[in-house]
């Protein structure tokens, strides 16, 4: 049966890529903004947009196994999505310093006769720092695409002190062990 990663991400397809499995990649061309502004909480709003990503992709590919991701911060009841500029990152990365937040990570696979979720709570804890290291931290890694303006799989895990989650793969964009148990209930062969 053909697979899909319903995402652009090249850290998902990266992640995807570490099961062995042939997949292709489809832009879900999903609205982001329309969803964000409906008052869902966290978690719902990164569950919904997951799905919602899987179901445009689903909808021009029927037969297909469709994966749908997303990913958000929530840190004193607002959610942190991209920053996209330096400068966002900067004040993300400011507000949260000395604090904990939740990395929220939602995956959704779709199929003929199949339709799951799963999310994965990743709850952090940064440290402290002066605004010349994070300027550094930022000009190095330009998190300017990730959530909470941070890459934990590179010099952002110098940014934490304590990081607890039942799924560490979800860091980086796709719970794994959630999705390998999805996908074998879907009836995908894992190599």
């Amino acid at each position: 049966m053909k697979l899909i990663l319903a995402s652009t991400s090249p850290y998902r397809a990266a992640q995807l890529r570490r099961l062995g499995l042939k997949f292709d990649t489809c832009d879900p061309k999903v609205d982001e903004n329309l969803f964000k502004q409906a008052g869902l909480s966290p978690e719902t709003l990164a569950e919904t947009l997951a799905m919602e990503k899987a179901k445009g992709v689903s909808q021009q590919n029927p037969d297909a196994i469709v994966i749908g991701g997303d990913q958000l911060v929530s840190f004193e009841e607002t959610i942190l999505g991209k920053p996209g500029t330096a400068e966002r990152a900067l004040e993300q990365l400011l507000s949260m310093q000395g604090k904990t937040h939740l990395l929220i990570t939602a995956i959704a696979v779709l199929g003929p006769d199949f339709n799951e979720t799963h999310v994965n709570h990743t709850k952090l804890k940064m440290r402290q720092f002066d605004r010349t290291a994070l300027k550094r931290y930022i000009q190095f890694d330009q998190p300017l695409d990730c959530a909470g303006a941070y890459k934990l799989e590179s010099q952002g895990i110098t940014l934490f002190e304590e990081i607890e989650s039942t799924d560490h793969s979800s860091i980086s964009g796709i719970p794994l062990m959630a999705l390998t148990t999805l996908l074998t209930r879907a009836r995908i062969v894992l190599p």
